[in-house]
């Protein structure tokens, strides 16, 4: 499957920790990644975020207290997160979540150059509204909490 790397190491467990907003991950070569939320959501591997070129990623901001609040498998290669701003189009294969853990900081780091740059903020969202078809006033009825 297109962007699945055979030598990928494997996720043997995977625990959200929805109070810290961390996703636990790991893998079968030994090594684990707590993952923020936040960091899941700004470099989702959907195009609604990274766009079909480079040129047209839209940076994510306001994402400080993004949850996630469901986590679905998708076949033997991947999950599928909601978040609790509504984006679900993100499927994060393992070599996604592999190197999201392998690169945190420098990701993270970029994130907030990016962020600076613009003039943007982890606590304001400025980015453009989409209908994704959830309504935030319907209580949330996406999961149980763990």
């Amino acid at each position: 499957m297109a962007g699945l790397d055979k030598h990928t190491p494997h996720p043997t467990e995977l625990t959200l920790h929805r109070q810290s907003r961390l996703l636990e991950v790991h893998f079968d070569d030994g090594s684990h990644f707590s993952l923020p939320y936040e960091l899941l959501r700004v470099y989702s591997p959907s195009a609604a975020v990274r766009g079909h070129m480079p040129h047209e990623a839209i940076l994510q901001s306001g994402k400080r207290t993004v949850e996630i609040v469901d986590l679905q498998p998708v076949g033997n290669y991947a999950v599928k997160p909601t978040f609790s701003d509504g984006h679900d189009s993100g499927i994060y294969s393992w070599d996604i979540l592999y190197k999201l853990g392998a690169q945190q900081e420098a990701l993270w780091q970029d994130y907030l150059a990016r962020l600076q740059a613009a003039g943007a903020s982890r606590d304001i969202d400025t980015t453009p509204k989409r209908h994704t078809g959830h309504s935030p006033s319907h209580g949330g009825g996406c999961g149980s909490k763990k």
